[in-house]
Order: C-alpha cells, then structure tokens, then sequence
C-alpha cells in the first residue's frame, strides 16, 4: 500500500558520494525534527526528470526557504555515482539540493511508489511524486499519474501548498 498524508516515513539507508566515496545517509536520521521536501523520480538523466522535475526544484528552493522548509531531496532508484553526476550536470548540487541514490530500491517499494515499464527499461523504479514531510510525517503527497508528467509533483505545484 501506499504511503499517504499523515503516514510516518519508512527509515532508508540512501546513498550519496561523500569525500571518500560512496556513504550511507540514515533519511530517520536527516529528516528527524525538520521540515523536508522529497520528491522522487523514475530516473536520472530522463527526461522530464531533468528538464522539469529538478529545474522545478531549483526554481523554487528560495521559496521553500521563506515558508520554513529546511532542505530539499530528491530521490531515485540509481547508484550514488550516477545521482553525483546527474546532480552536478542539472546544478542540483550547486543549488544545494541533496539528490540520494535508493540503489537498491528498498525506500521506493516501503513507501509502495515502486512500478517498472520494461518497454522504457524502467525496472523497479519510483513513481513521481513530491511531498513536505515534518519530523518524518507526511503533510502534503502529489503523485504524478503518469511517470512522464511532472505537473502536481513539480516545485511549484507543492510551493503553493505552503
């Protein structure tokens, strides 16, 4: 089943690449007493992905800012090396936004956002959706009908809930 608003989030170790390489982020951990956004997409490096799901993130990251949002994640089923380099490229990482590699998919499937489109090559990756968690508890959940759209799940679509 999948999570929803009011639901606490499942605990996840992500990846990121750290000064020594690949390293485990506890998201309990980071996310506990703090206001977060988290969106999730299909891949890094896909389209919509990176033309509008991150860019939307980028744009609005002040805004959340202003409205008490401490930081923003994003979230893929991809390794830490490939979502270090996706982060880079989009200026993610610049922008301060932490993109984490569910490597193994094991966060997607506990939040029941996990679907796959062999004919895209997607296999068990996340469905695309946004939300604002305070202290690891779900306030808001847009989730995209269709991976390839990013409009409800976009920054400025969760911004306006604020």
């Amino acid at each position: 089943m999948a999570i929803t608003t009011g639901d606490t989030l499942p605990d996840a170790q992500l990846l990121r690449i750290g000064a020594e390489g690949p390293e485990a982020v506890s998201l309990a951990e980071t996310i506990k007493g703090k206001t977060v956004v988290i969106f999730a997409v299909p891949g890094a490096f896909t389209g919509v992905c990176t033309t509008a799901h991150v860019p939307s993130f980028i744009r609005t990251k002040d805004g959340f800012a202003e409205k008490g949002v401490d930081t923003i994640i994003g979230v893929s089923v991809n390794d830490p090396f490939v979502m270090q380099a996706w982060a880079d490229a989009t200026g993610a990482s610049e922008a301060g936004l932490h993109l984490l590699g569910d490597a193994d998919g094991a966060f997607t499937k506990a939040m029941g956002m996990d679907f796959t489109a062999p004919p895209a090559g997607l296999i068990g990756r996340s469905k695309r959706y946004a939300a604002i968690v305070e202290d690891g508890v779900v306030k808001t959940l847009h989730v995209e009908e269709s991976p390839g759209v990013c409009e409800a799940s976009g920054g400025e679509a969760l911004l306006a809930t604020l």
